[in-house]
């Protein structure tokens, strides 16, 4: 049986996973969706996805879970 951390770490798409770094860089929706030549609008919708799958509140939140779970290197 897969434990909760797997779990997690298999919701999450390797997309969101470079969304996530991005955020942890401090960089804003904006700044991230530039780098990863997307619309702000998608990055939106992942960090919408992270936090769902995270059980978050806000980007804080997805970020202290996803470095708890090893979720990010």
């Amino acid at each position: 049986m897969a434990s909760l951390h797997d779990q997690n770490r298999a919701l999450i798409t390797p997309r969101e996973k470079e969304t996530l770094k991005l955020l942890k860089q401090g960089k804003s929706a904006a700044e991230v969706a530039v780098v990863l030549g997307i619309r702000e609008r998608t990055v939106k919708f992942h960090v919408s996805n992270i936090l769902q799958k995270l059980n978050a509140v806000n980007r804080t939140h997805a970020l202290a879970i996803a470095i708890e779970k090893g979720l990010l290197e």
